[in-house]
């Protein structure tokens, strides 16, 4: 490998997508592509690259649970989370898993290179909207007798997704989304998922 290049792994189930991000990085290294979770592991195991950028939104086995995979292997790697998720909750249980960055798909060309830059130079990185949405996020505490985990559930009901998708969004099973549901209900007076929201909102506990 030529120096100064990086060795990369671009994870991204579209095929169009994987084409576009792999011409845009290859002029800075070496890039290999898959396309899901499983082959992205083989390569990652095989190939040892520098640094890994993977969506989140994986056919089968999700981005954040491929990640956990990864980081179980290696724990000193590199792996920037890029995804059409912008909320800040799933920045941070990307982070929290040990993602080193994470970059939406709203940002710019440019942002994903300096992203990749920064941390092939050992750095973590985040978009400037999600490191915005992150401050804010940590500086909102539980309130109303809500844990952290109960809040990051409640944001995502506030948006409407369904209980799978946040369970695939936070690394939970649907049993215990399920049950955090069921404990916001308790402790907000709502019967529905409908009130859950209308109270959240009442309550100024969603950003």
């Amino acid at each position: 490998m030529p120096k100064n290049r990086i060795s990369v792994l671009l994870v991204d189930d579209h095929a169009v997508v994987r084409e576009g991000y792999r011409r845009l990085l290859e002029r800075h290294g070496d890039i290999a592509v898959a396309g899901d979770a499983a082959m992205a592991h083989t390569l990652f195991t095989s190939l040892s690259p520098a640094l890994v950028v993977m969506d989140i939104s994986l056919p089968g086995t999700s981005g954040l649970e491929a990640l956990r995979r990864m980081i179980a292997y290696e724990p000193a790697a590199r792996v920037l989370m890029f995804s059409m998720h912008e909320d800040a909750v799933f920045a941070r249980q990307a982070l929290q898993i040990g993602a080193y960055g994470y970059v939406t798909k709203a940002s710019a060309p440019t942002v994903l290179v300096e992203a990749v830059l920064s941390i092939a130079r050992g750095k973590k990185y985040l978009s400037p909207e999600i490191a915005q949405k992150m401050a804010l996020l940590e500086g909102t505490p539980a309130t109303h007798g809500l844990t952290q985990r109960e809040c990051d559930v409640l944001r995502l009901v506030v948006q409407g997704r369904s209980i799978q998708e946040i369970a695939d969004a936070l690394g939970l099973n649907s049993k215990t989304v399920a049950n955090h549901q069921s404990a916001l209900k308790q402790k907000l007076a709502a019967e529905t998922t409908f009130e859950l929201q209308r109270r959240a909102s009442e309550l100024g506990i969603v950003l």
